[in-house]
């Protein structure tokens, strides 16, 4: 049995290709280890470092993993070792690390890797009798550490693992490929030309086509579903229409691992010259290669990485000897534990489907999501409309509230898939406001071309609920203009709107029509739904805006206090202290008193004592009325006798602004889809309620709008209950060391 008296020693390792978001694993691994208690070591260069022992193995403070979570790569660095592989590798393996007193592992890596560390656990006993019987190795050193645990942390950015929505890093790859793509298609249409680009993605095609999704590529290629025979032709008629549709430029997305039916490789170069051939088009090729696993991770990879890597220490101090290796993955915003192996099993598994040509069945393996991305991604790039309706239905779009980054994104969406499911559809310019006026015009696939990834609301938005006395003017031009339905993409004055409207249907009859809220708000506070589109853009343009701010504070010992937006909801206070490592943050949902900001000018001035150069805060603009981001950096001053610094930092409008990112993209998609499919279904049944879309627990749902009050704290604007308020702990536990 292990000694009760001796704290639990914890090894963390980056195996395999490195993944954007890593480090921050490896931050919280470490940190999340000293605070319940733990030893922690760094296996620095992989497998390589693990076999050869001595120095690759060293011991992890608090302070060794402050500040690299915004670093790319993996700063423990991350090696293949070909005698890991062979049984006197592994059996050097288990000596080097029982020799430091070490029985429990988090790997950080792709399958391969997963699948190794795995091996040496199950092999673990066998190693060590070896290892006696050689005498390199002592009976009772043997039998302090009768098991190896482990736990596996998949870091991939082609997000090709079974079990998990998503791995590190594959985020902030498509953040590369999307930022390619647009760039691309800046100087294409300079010279009307097209693009073949070239993306990771040798047994997975999910960089492929969320990438198509999120800078509106007019083709793509993957390896799970290889176009029918004549792909050639199809291919041509998808780059004629989005000309037709007034395009400049065509861009088509190739996965390294592309193929046709027949097994045959389709390179970026074939596509090249198919469309020089048979469209006379000037085609370049661009190969992004591993320009797609550089830059400094998102903030989604951040947080992500975070919860994972806490989960993944927390299941290890509490694994039993002889337990299953562990996965830990995210499912549904949400960190889940299953079999380690059984998952590697059944992920490699889709990579032999593919092989053998059994595109159906690695099509399912992948998962409903993956599917619909791709009919959706099939249904955008070349809309095919039905033919008229006996009864033509007419859906008008408009937005309410704050701008949001994806707004466009989302109303573009809707128009080709409207169109493509028969409707005709109508813009609504200034929202409510402008239904009221009569604003309303007809929108053409034309119309919503270049929209993908446009900041802002083409067709404008205004704040305020509708007001009871504007009711009549806005049924009069729902009848004058023959609308049929409402899709409303907004916050949370356009839901309660909406809801107004409904409850008025009585009075005017004209209201008694299908309504969707599609949920579009970087505060993140709607009901019925986990993610609002725009919140993900604004977590990273927080990020980004912190990773300046902790630069500036090298030269002197400074105190910062960031203010996010985010009114009564702490959903961007909370993630951005997540991924920067914040030390403090300040909940509009918690109590901030005085005597918790006295606390903190005490582990301020602990920390300074300590030759620490930086102390973070973020506040939450709504987290007390009296307590405002002015007085706390007051009271902070104050306080600090001169011993650091104190600035204010207040994002203001800048957290609305910039280009939506992929996520928000691929968000805003989704659920324009959901929504005309909602619609759909409503004019099919014929009927006339008004639903909330929202992700929740992985699917799109749609929640009637008479839920609203018993969902939502009608005075703070936010839902009765938000899923992330969990991770308040997280954030308190890394941000100091025990005491």
């Amino acid at each position: 049995m292990v000694s009760q008296t001796k704290p639990r020693r914890i090894a963390v390792l980056t195996s395999g290709g490195d993944a954007q978001g890593m480090n921050a694993a490896v931050r919280a691994v470490t940190r999340t280890g000293v605070r319940f208690g733990a030893e922690v070591f760094a296996i620095r260069e992989g497998f390589h470092g693990l076999v050869e022992g001595g120095d690759h193995i060293t011991q992890l403070g608090w302070d060794d993993v402050g500040g690299i979570q915004h670093r790319g790569g993996t700063v423990i660095g991350t090696a293949r070792s070909a005698l890991f592989r062979e049984r006197a590798g592994l059996r050097r393996a288990a000596l080097n690390l029982v020799r430091v007193g070490i029985d429990r592992i988090v790997c950080i890596g792709g399958d391969g890797s997963l699948a190794g560390v795995d091996e040496l656990s199950q092999l673990w006993s066998g190693l060590l009798d070896e290892l006696v019987e050689a005498g390199d190795l002592a009976r009772d050193q043997a039998d302090e550490h009768p098991a190896l645990m482990v736990t596996g942390i998949v870091g991939s950015i082609d997000n090709d693992m079974v079990g998990t929505d998503m791995t590190i890093g594959a985020d902030s790859a498509l953040h590369r490929i999307v930022e390619a793509i647009d760039a691309l298609a800046s100087t294409a249409a300079s010279h009307q030309r097209s693009f073949v680009v070239e993306v990771m993605g040798r047994h997975c095609g999910y960089l492929a086509l969320a990438a198509a999704i999120a800078g509106g590529c007019d083709y793509a290629f993957i390896p799970e579903n290889p176009p029918p025979d004549g792909w050639e032709d199809a291919l041509c008629e998808a780059l004629e229409f989005g000309r037709s549709l007034g395009g400049r430029s065509s861009i088509v997305l190739v996965a390294e691992g592309a193929r046709d039916r027949q097994g045959n490789p389709i390179t970026a170069d074939m596509v090249r010259d198919v469309i020089a051939e048979k469209r006379g088009d000037d085609a370049r090729v661009t190969i992004l290669g591993h320009v797609q696993r550089g830059g400094a991770p998102g903030a989604f990879d951040r947080s992500m990485a975070t919860m994972m890597g806490y989960a993944a220490v927390q299941e290890l101090l509490s694994a039993q000897a002889h337990q299953e290796g562990q996965l830990i993955a995210l499912r549904h915003n949400r960190v889940w534990v299953g079999p380690l192996m059984r998952m590697v099993t059944q992920n490699r598994a889709i990579a032999t489907l593919v092989d053998s040509g059994q595109y159906d069945a690695a099509m399912k393996a992948r998962g409903a999501s993956f599917t619909n991305l791709h009919q959706i991604q099939a249904a955008l790039a070349q809309p095919k409309p039905e033919e008229s309706r006996a009864q033509p239905t007419r859906i008008a779009i408009l937005h309410g509230g704050g701008l949001a980054p994806g707004m466009n994104t989302a109303m573009r969406a809707a128009v080709r898939l409207g169109h493509d499911a028969g409707h005709t559809m109508l813009g609504v310019t200034g929202g409510f406001g402008g239904l009221r006026t009569g604003r309303v015009r007809e929108l053409t696939l034309r119309d919503a071309e270049g929209l993908v990834g446009e900041g802002g609301a083409e067709l404008g938005s205004r704040r305020g609920v509708v007001p009871l006395d504007h009711l009549y003017d806005i049924s009069r031009e729902i009848e004058r203009y023959g609308i049929d339905a409402l899709l409303v993409i907004g916050g949370f004055d356009a839901y309660e709107s909406v809801h107004r409207l409904w409850t008025e249907r009585d009075r005017y009859p004209a209201l008694r029509i299908p309504m969707v809220c599609l949920p579009a708000s970087i505060d993140n506070n709607l009901p019925a739904t986990e993610l609002s589109i725009g919140a993900n853009t604004a977590l990273d343009l927080i990020v980004e805006s912190v990773d300046r701010v902790k630069q500036s504070a090298m030269a002197a010992r400074r105190v910062f206090v960031i203010e996010t937006m985010g009114r009564n909801c702490g959903y961007l206070a909370l993630m951005s202290a997540l991924a920067t490592g914040a030390e403090q943050v300040y909940l509009p949902e918690e109590d901030l008193t005085l005597d918790l900001l006295n606390q903190d000018v005490g582990q301020i001035n602990a920390r300074f004592a300590e030759g620490r150069r930086l102390f973070l805060v973020v506040n939450g603009e709504g987290a007390d009325p009296h307590y405002t981001t002015d007085v706390i950096a007051q009271v902070f001053e104050a306080e600090g006798n001169g011993v650091f610094d104190v600035r204010k930092v207040v994002l203001g409008h800048i957290q609305q602004g910039g280009d939506p990112t992929p996520f928000d993209r691929i968000l805003a998609t989704r659920m324009a889809a959901r929504s005309i499919e909602a619609i759909g279904e409503l004019f099919a049944g014929k009927g006339d309620e008004a639903l909330m879309i929202g992700l929740q627990r992985g699917d799109l749902d749609a929640t009637p709008i008479t839920r609203m009050p018993e969902l939502v704290e009608w005075e703070q604007r936010r839902p009765k209950h938000q899923w992330w308020l969990g991770l308040t702990r997280i954030v308190r536990d890394l941000v100091a060391p025990p005491a």
